[in-house]
């Protein structure tokens, strides 16, 4: 990379404010100098992105795509300016000019673009593939508002539009000249031409697709990927004529039909016109998006399509792009004009299925009158894939016909996309070694016998440029200071090794004590501002932040604080190391039970924050809006990573490896990823309680698990529970479903089984933080080995 020189920087970053907000320098504020310092470094990029891509028109090496319908990417700017090498000059001249680099960050609005994990390893993804000098590109959609703003009122959940572009996007160039057009719904009819059927799609509702793509900037190294991002526009722009007959309304429809696919991530799917959304959604980047690569790999093979698995592999992240494979098989056939069989092999060998989650009712289907009504031809090309596929099936495995039903794509009168993602594609992976166990032996057992070679398992991870380097430099330079830098050249993370030795080291003990205890103090001065809550940096930061959802388990935190808090009221007195719980993440609209949970957890952080008789000891705080940025604050900050789940749900869990990054210790179940970790760490420098994935498995198939006995012998959980409905926190503040859930409906998650394990693990945790503490002489030592913290 270039290097940058200080004085010529200043002179054009000063020119640059002063050009794009019209004033002198002197007079800029915040969001100028965002502005100015994003062109600078756009300026920079785009110069060698135009280089790269010049290179991959070529097709000198396989090029990967990953098509998901999430790319949770997080702000930007540090990042181009950490992988440029800036990170050492421009914070440096920011300074000397008196200006706060924090606060023109904070001027970038994360892009709503994801939710949870799947979208963020897409992001981890394309930055490895970048900093690998790997040609790796995403393809999603532009949404207008993403999913949405968390906010707290009342307790409680309220999503408002979270409108990332309302100034615009710095990051992105439009590509209008190179829309395509994504048909929906008309008919198809056949004719025969030269002897060959003919598929023709007729009176179809077209939606143009536009555009947008974002550089991937290589870590040190002259590569530039590119995130494509699509828009739906309409076709014409408006409806003139229609508006002119005086129907104002029926005019600007088709803009408004056309708009809403590209407008919000996850639309409610609970009715026919939510489900109908969602999948115009997954057909649209999916044709857009190989429309683009057929594009571009006709123009480098002199027009034909002879070679592209050779040269092209379309990644499907989770089952939303599973579209890929008709959809090139259409491509192939109706427009290439291959043989079914020649079209087949081309597709199986170019698409890849990475799948995310082990429940079988999570797994995603579309009813087929549906996938017929808005997708024709695509469904026609289904419906051969799949009597095809059964036919197969049948010949080869004749005395299996019900085995051979149940793994089909049509069934129950439903389109099972995980099914056709995994019929259409050459590897299918699992994104740990548990989940991909549990995928072969259970989930998709049946496909397994058909297709072993298929199966793998690759274990999900992170960045370190943005959850270490990026996020943590303080821990950045004391790991350089101690073992040098190669560390954070790519693929050279295993080099951290070295700091195995310092372990016993007081005095770097006493450096990365401080490191933590500065971090503690920096995210409490965040929830303080933003919240009004005084946190002491001197208490265990037990942090818990992730997608809310039952099986993750959330409200087996709340329920252990609940009974904290009653065990502190009860002995005042009693020996307790301070303890700061704190929550985040966001719950689907449409789903009760997690908005309840979330509920709960402020109504408890309300109970306990008020209560002076605790409060110096005991904090609860539920952060809102959690996103990237939110997190990069949050990961340095823990000392506990709580990785709950009920054993076999999680499929992997990529937090729990950003928070060990950053040197916190993990309590969790052996389940996903943390059965990994245990294997890496040893048992020693990891707390783990609860049932393993075998005993959780046998209960659900056996039975033989009665909560309301668990509820009878134990008298911390019986009085936990009654409070959530005896009106312990308000004569409103009553949880009668959780309740419910817990005692009526069984406990599906095991929460109560697990409890007295927690309790045990988290009594265990904070002797061996007491300890820890008295024997680091109050420097904040962290209390795992360093083979914990940073293998």
């Amino acid at each position: 990379m270039k290097t940058l020189e200080k004085a010529s920087f200043k002179k054009a970053f000063i020119k640059k404010v002063e050009e794009v907000s019209g004033e002198d320098f002197s007079e800029s504020t915040a969001q100028h100098q965002y502005e100015a310092l994003s062109e600078l470094v756009m300026e920079e990029i785009t110069a060698e992105w135009a280089v790269n891509n010049s290179r991959l028109h070529k097709m000198e090496e396989k090029q990967i795509y990953f098509f998901s319908i999430e790319f949770l990417i997080g702000r930007l700017l540090k990042a181009y300016i950490n992988n440029l090498g800036w990170d050492d000059v421009v914070p440096e001249v920011l300074c000397e000019l008196g200006l706060d680099y924090e606060a023109i960050q904070a001027k970038e609005h994360d892009p709503a673009l994801g939710n949870g994990g799947l979208g963020r390893l897409m992001a981890c993804f394309l930055d490895s593939t970048a900093a690998m000098g790997f040609p790796g590109h995403g393809n999603g959609i532009r949404y207008k508002f993403g999913l949405f703003e968390q906010k707290i009122i009342n307790n409680e959940q309220v999503e408002v539009a979270d409108n990332w572009l309302k100034n615009g996007y710095p990051f992105e160039i439009a590509k209008p000249d190179k829309s395509v057009i994504v048909k929906y719904k008309g008919n198809v009819r056949t004719e025969m031409v030269n002897g060959k059927l003919v598929f023709i799609h007729e009176n179809y509702e077209p939606v143009l697709a536009v555009p947008y793509d974002v550089p991937v900037q290589g870590y040190h190294n002259k590569t530039v990927n590119s995130l494509r991002l699509w828009s739906a526009q309409p076709v014409e722009d408006f409806d003139l004529s229609t508006f002119n007959q005086g129907h104002f309304l029926k005019a600007m429809q088709r803009r408004s039909e056309a708009e809403a696919i590209s407008q919000i991530l996850y639309p409610n799917d609970n009715g026919f016109e939510g489900k109908q959304l969602r999948l115009k959604q997954e057909y649209f980047f999916v044709c857009a998006g190989l429309k683009r690569i057929v594009r571009r790999y006709k123009k480098f093979n002199h027009g034909s399509m002879d070679g592209f698995s050779d040269k092209i592999c379309i990644h499907i992240n989770d089952t939303h792009p599973a579209l890929c494979v008709p959809e090139l098989m259409r491509i192939l056939i109706d427009e290439e004009n291959y043989e079914w069989d020649k079209a087949w092999d081309m597709t199986v060998k170019s698409i890849s299925f990475t799948n995310h989650t082990v429940l079988p009712e999570a797994l995603e289907k579309w009813p087929i009158d549906m996938v017929k009504e808005l997708l024709p031809r695509v469904y026609q090309i289904i419906e051969e894939i799949n009597r095809r596929f059964v036919n197969d099936m049948n010949w080869f495995y004749p005395d299996q016909e019900a085995r051979n039903y149940s793994i089909s794509i049509l069934k129950d009168g439903h389109v099972h996309m995980a099914h056709l993602a995994i019929i259409g594609s050459h590897s299918v992976n699992g994104v740990a070694e548990l989940h991909s166990k549990i995928l072969r032996e259970e989930t998709f057992k049946d496909f397994y016998a058909v297709f072993p070679e298929r199966f793998h398992s690759v274990t999900n991870g992170v960045t370190p440029r943005r959850f270490l380097m990026g996020s943590n430099p303080q821990l950045k330079t004391l790991l350089n200071e101690t073992i040098g830098d190669s560390w954070t050249m790519p693929n050279k993370l295993s080099s951290l090794e070295a700091l195995l030795p310092y372990a016993a080291d007081a005095a770097f003990c006493e450096k990365l004590g401080a490191v933590k205890r500065r971090n503690k103090a920096h995210l409490a001065a965040y929830i303080n501002k933003s919240q009004g809550i005084q946190l002491n940096p001197d208490s265990i930061f037990d942090i818990q932040v992730k997608r809310i959802h039952e099986y993750k388990r959330q409200l087996l935190n709340a329920l252990h604080i609940m009974y904290l808090y009653n065990t502190l009221k009860a002995y005042p007195n009693m020996d307790f190391v301070p303890k700061t719980y704190i929550f985040a993440g966001k719950a689907a609209p449409s789903y009760y039970y997690a908005k309840e949970v979330i509920r709960l957890i402020n109504v408890i952080a309300d109970k306990v924050n008020n209560d002076t008789t605790v409060n110096d000891r005991l904090k609860v705080v539920f952060v809102p809006n959690f996103n990237v940025s939110v997190a990069e604050m949050i990961y340095p900050a823990a000392e506990i990573s709580e990785q709950i789940s009920t054993a076999g749900k999680e499929a992997s869990g990529t937090g729990n490896m950003k928070f060990m990054m950053n040197g916190a210790i993990t309590l969790g179940t052996m389940d996903g990823a943390n059965v990994e970790i245990a294997e890496a760490v040893g048992m020693d420098n990891i707390f783990t309680f609860g049932l393993s994935d075998v005993e959780v498995a046998n209960y659900n198939a056996h039975g033989g698990y009665r909560s309301l006995d668990i509820y009878e012998s134990d008298p911390r959980i019986q009085e936990v529970l009654e409070q959530l409905i005896n009106g312990f926190f308000s004569n409103t503040s009553t949880f009668q479903s959780i309740y419910d859930s817990l005692l009526i409906h069984n406990d599906t998650y095991f929460v109560l089984k697990d409890f007295a394990s927690y309790a045990d693990i988290h009594s265990a945790s904070s002797a061996v933080y007491r300890d820890q503490k008295k024997m680091a002489a109050n420097v904040g030592c962290q209390y795992c080995t360093l083979r914990n913290v940073l293998k």
